[in-house]
């Protein structure tokens, strides 16, 4: 059945001479993957290479066939502009980094508007701000809210955080935790929205341990989760 749809591109791998494989995160029906054939050798297609790019916002004609197999891709265009998040370096590092999060992060093939809107809206945020700096790290704490495994907030005097518990923890024991500098800033994180994370201060070096912890809490609770190869590229860009 053909159908129209937003849609926010993952990933795009050449296959063969000529083509793509898309992995996208639907509006409709979540994870999606399309091969698109000979969009590398057409230049007077409907379907232009850079409507691929990593975190691009798109509006879909698909035909879903939803048999786990590749899907036909009919028709794309834009749907949300972005001014800068593709050519503006530290932004673009950043689309990187999220991409691959996102792409070892969300394996349902099934509806979650939640999760869609959230993702359209922080990218959209990233897109329209300069202060940017803790951007990845906030991010990453709310998308765990949509994938079930946000912090649990209480007992948040305790001195530790479990980061295999997902909780505050009065006495550490052999799981990986965060403690004293790092643990206060990871608590300012919570509760608050995009439009605050410039008010949370701290060193490069602070940021880069803080984002290390919270791939870590990625890892140890997403099934397959692999750290991200522009993780090195990310730090590099913001050192």
């Amino acid at each position: 059945m053909q159908i129209t749809t937003k849609a926010l591109i993952l990933s795009s791998i050449k296959y063969g001479d000529t083509s793509l494989i898309v992995k996208a995160f639907t509006y409709t029906d979540g994870l999606k993957s399309y091969l698109l054939k000979g969009i590398l050798a057409s230049k007077k297609g409907k379907l232009k290479t850079a409507y691929f790019q990593p975190l691009t916002q798109l509006e879909i004609v698909v035909n879903h066939k939803n048999k786990g197999t590749l899907e036909r891709l009919i028709d794309a265009k834009v749907s949300y502009p972005y001014q800068s998040a593709h050519t503006d370096i530290a932004k673009n590092a950043m689309v990187f980094f999220l991409a691959e999060i996102l792409v070892n992060s969300i394996f349902e093939e099934e509806q979650n508007e939640d999760l869609f809107r959230f993702l359209e809206a922080s990218l959209q945020w990233l897109d329209t701000h300069d202060n940017i700096n803790n951007f990845h790290l906030f991010f990453l704490l709310s998308l765990s809210k949509y994938l079930g495994f946000y912090p649990d907030t209480t007992n948040m005097n305790y001195p530790y955080f479990d980061l295999a518990e997902g909780a505050f923890i009065e006495t550490p024991g052999m799981n990986p935790i965060l403690k004293e500098e790092a643990l206060e800033l990871f608590k300012m994180f919570l509760g608050i929205n995009f439009d605050a994370i410039h008010k949370v201060r701290m060193g490069k070096k602070t940021r880069q341990e803080l984002l290390q912890s919270l791939v870590l809490y990625f890892e140890v609770h997403l099934h397959g989760f692999k750290k991200p190869r522009s993780l090195a590229i990310l730090n590099e860009v913001f050192s």
